[in-house]
């Protein structure tokens, strides 16, 4: 067995930084920003979790330089339904970047429901981080220089499904890439105690996902007591993500493990973290479902002001939104163990020769963006 990296039960330190003299998004609020026009770029891949994941890159350009960002709704219809409308949003002017992310928040960026409440927040991502990605871009700046936060390696885990009937082959397969690689586990109640044991045997897994806050999605698992007991007891280093602690049965089963449990798909802000049944050690702070930029620059200051753990999420990005969540993962929490694998590692089959975690900074010259595509 390999010796576990630093996980729950190790001694926790909290993020290597207090909170700034300044809120982190005021040095970016003024940037002044000009739009001439947008465009919309679909993409198109099959992914290793059984479906074909399509999003949006939203292309904004203005006084000769572009900014991109990436709609990561997951109901391709409500894509479908924005390449149909076209560029129908007033943004074209100059403003500061403080008022353009105001103006996209008042703005109804479907115009019909979106089959999801979240696809909200996740479509004025993509606008926001294009808008910084472009008012950077004009300045001449990096989003590292004007926050004054270098870059550092970035350690990450591959978010993982064991399929169904489940096995150690999609494991495996990713070891056999990469004998170094930590994993963060959707736990389900197919899990037998040999397949467990096996997953022991790896000393590969860092964190195990419950999805339990899940609800109408092809991931749910309801709360499963049998599978609670199993994990926690098989995996006692391992964060333990959104587990079910209304339930009195799997309440029970966690009284004794709060110090590891981490929160994800309830998090969209401050009031989201200060509504947990307890004070959290650790959260999954995915800039996407929080939405707005200023939102997110606060939610990282409010972590770093009460000594809350952060780590970065992905959401099967196809474009340039992985690299832009890899750059905030490396100024904000680096050393956490953040889904943000490179890209790559969603595929069926993965390619060889994919960097290891932590992954080198590479943030580009000028903009939000990452120079790799990892």
């Amino acid at each position: 067995m390999r010796p576990s990296s630093a996980g729950a039960g190790a001694a926790f330190r909290p993020l290597p930084f207090m909170l700034p003299p300044v809120a982190s998004f005021d040095p970016l609020a003024d940037l002044p920003v000009e739009i001439e026009r947008y465009s919309y770029e679909q993409l198109r891949q099959q992914v290793s979790s059984g479906f074909e994941r399509v999003t949006t890159v939203v292309h904004l350009e203005g006084g000769g330089h572009e900014g991109v960002g990436e709609d990561v709704v997951y109901d391709e219809a409500d894509h479908v339904a924005l390449q149909q409308a076209g560029p129908v949003h007033p943004l074209a002017g100059r403003r500061s970047l403080g008022e353009l992310c105001r103006l996209i928040e008042s703005l109804d960026l479907f115009g019909v429901e979106p089959q999801r409440d979240v696809s909200r927040l996740y479509r004025i991502w993509a606008f926001h981080s294009a808008a910084l990605d472009l008012a950077l871009r004009q300045a001449g700046r990096a989003l590292h220089e004007l926050l004054e936060r270098p870059p550092r390696p970035m350690r990450y885990v591959v978010s993982l499904r064991l399929g169904e009937p489940p096995s150690m082959e999609p494991l495996e397969r990713r070891l056999a890439l990469d004998p170094s690689l930590r994993f963060k586990l959707d736990a389900t109640s197919s899990w037998t105690p040999e397949l467990i044991d096996a997953l022991v045997r790896t000393g590969a897994v860092d964190s195990v996902d419950f999805k339990a806050l899940y609800h109408g999605t092809i991931v749910d698992q309801q709360a499963d007591p049998v599978l609670y007991r199993r994990v926690v007891e098989a995996f006692p280093d391992a964060w333990l993500e959104d587990p079910d602690v209304v339930d009195p049965v799997t309440a029970a089963v966690l009284a004794d493990q709060h110090r590891r449990i981490t929160w994800d798909a309830v998090i969209h802000s401050v009031d989201d973290i200060l509504a947990l049944p307890f004070t959290p050690r650790m959260v999954n702070i995915k800039p996407s479902r929080i939405g707005s930029l200023p939102k997110l620059m606060a939610t990282y200051d409010f972590c770093a002001e009460r000594g809350i753990g952060a780590y970065g999420g992905g959401q099967t990005e196809l474009g340039p939104g992985r690299g832009q969540a890899q750059y905030l993962a490396s100024l904000f929490h680096p050393d956490t163990p953040n889904d943000l694998a490179p890209s790559a590692y969603n595929l069926t089959e993965p390619p060889a020769g994919l960097p290891s975690s932590p992954l080198r900074p590479a943030p580009a010259a000028t903009g939000f963006r990452w120079r790799e595509e990892a």
